[in-house]
C-alpha cells in the first residue's frame, strides 16, 4: 500500500479513494474531511465524482452516518442504508449512485478524528468484520499521509508569503536607496560648499548638515547592499562607459569621508578613456565598497591609489 509517495493533497486523496476500492471490491469509495472553522464534514475526494461539486455538500455531524462515524470514532457497517433515518440521500443525488450498503471508518491522528473513510456498495456480498478490518488499516495509513501533506501544504503557503514579504521589503530598500541617492548628493555637495566659503555659525550648522547626510549615504549602501544580498537572481543592465567614469562616480561618493581623515585621492589611469561593457549602478557600488574599506583601513594622511590598465581585451582597475 503505497499511500505517501505524493505531498500533493489534491492527487493523494485520489490515490486513498482509488486503493479503498480496489481492495475492498466495492463501486465507490469517498473521503470525508472535519472542516474546523465550521463544524462540519466534507467530500475531499469521491471515486467517479466530482470532488468540486461534492465539496459543496456540507454534511452535519449530527444525525447522518458519516457523522455518527466521526463523533463515536467507530466503524460502522450498514448493509442496508436506505432504511437508516441518518442515510444523508442528498450525497447520493448529487453522485447519482443508489448507496444500498456502506462500511465508514474514522480516520484517526493520535487519537483524534480528522474525518471518516467511506466504501459504498460491496460488489460481491456484504461489508464483513475483514473489510473493517482492511479499511482501518487503509485509513490509518490515509491519515498520516493526509497529515503530512496538510503540513508540506502548510510549509509551501508559509514559505511563499514570506518570498513575497521578502520581495515587497527588498523592492522598497532598492527604490529607497535608488530615489534618495540623488537629493543626498546635491545636499552634500550644497553643505561642502557652504562650510568651505562661510566662517563660525554657518560652517558649523554645515558640517552638521554634512555629518548627517554622509550617515544617510552610508545607511543607504547598506542597504542596497543587503538589496543585492537577498536577490536570488541579480538582474545584470551592462552598457558601454569608460571604467574611468565608473571610478570617478566612485570616488565622488566617498570624497567627504576621505578628507575627513586626511586622506588623499590619486587617480593612476590615463586620459584615453578604457571603455567597458558592466552594469554601471553594481559596478560602481563595488568600488564604492572597496573605497570605503581603503578609508576605514588606511592610517590618517596617507594616500588611497584608484587606478585602471587595458591588456588586450581585459580591463584591471584596483583601489
Amino acid at each position: 500500500m503505497i499511500l505517501n509517495s505524493t505531498l500533493d493533497l489534491d492527487e493523494l486523496l485520489q490515490q486513498i479513494t482509488a486503493t479503498a476500492t480496489e481492495l475492498l471490491d466495492c463501486e465507490a469509495s469517498s473521503i470525508l474531511l472535519y472542516d474546523e472553522k465550521n463544524p462540519r464534514l466534507y467530500f475531499a475526494a469521491a471515486t467517479g465524482s466530482d470532488p468540486q461539486e461534492l465539496a459543496k455538500i456540507p454534511v452535519p455531524i449530527e444525525n447522518s452516518l458519516a457523522g455518527t462515524i466521526f463523533r463515536t470514532n467507530k466503524p460502522m457497517i450498514l448493509n442496508n442504508v436506505e432504511k437508516d433515518p441518518r442515510h444523508y440521500s442528498l450525497v447520493s443525488d448529487q453522485i447519482k449512485l443508489k448507496t444500498k450498503s456502506l462500511l465508514g471508518v474514522p480516520m484517526l491522528i493520535k487519537d483524534r478524528a480528522m474525518g471518516v473513510l467511506e466504501a459504498v456498495n460491496k460488489r460481491d456480498g456484504e461489508f464483513t468484520e475483514r473489510d473493517v478490518a482492511i479499511l482501518s488499516v487503509t485509513a490509518a495509513h490515509a491519515a498520516i499521509a493526509i497529515d503530512n501533506a496538510r503540513l508540506f501544504r502548510q510549509t509551501q503557503q508559509a514559505l511563499e508569503k514570506v518570498m513575497e514579504t521578502n520581495s515587497i521589503k527588498s523592492n522598497f530598500l532598492s527604490l529607497a536607496s535608488h530615489e534618495l541617492r540623488t537629493p543626498l548628493g546635491i545636499i552634500i555637495g550644497y553643505a561642502t560648499f557652504l562650510q568651505e566659503d562661510s566662517k563660525d555659525e554657518t560652517s558649523d550648522h554645515a558640517q552638521q548638515v554634512l555629518t548627517a547626510a554622509s550617515q544617510m549615504r552610508s545607511l543607504l549602501d547598506q542597504m542596497n547592499n543587503l538589496t543585492l544580498l537577498q536577490t536570488d537572481e541579480m538582474e545584470m543592465k551592462p552598457h558601454k562607459i569608460s571604467i574611468q567614469d565608473v571610478l570617478n562616480f566612485a570616488a565622488d561618493e566617498i570624497m567627504y569621508f576621505a578628507a575627513r581623515r586626511d586622506l588623499e585621492i590619486t587617480y593612476a589611469f590615463g586620459d584615453d578613456p578604457i571603455y567597458v561593457n558592466v552594469d554601471q549602478e553594481k559596478t560602481t557600488l563595488a568600488f564604492v565598497n572597496l573605497l570605503n574599506n581603503a578609508i576605514r583601513f588606511s592610517p590618517e594622511g596617507s594616500q588611497i591609489v584608484i587606478g585602471a590598465i587595458e591588456q588586450g581585451n581585459d580591463v584591471t582597475a584596483w583601489v
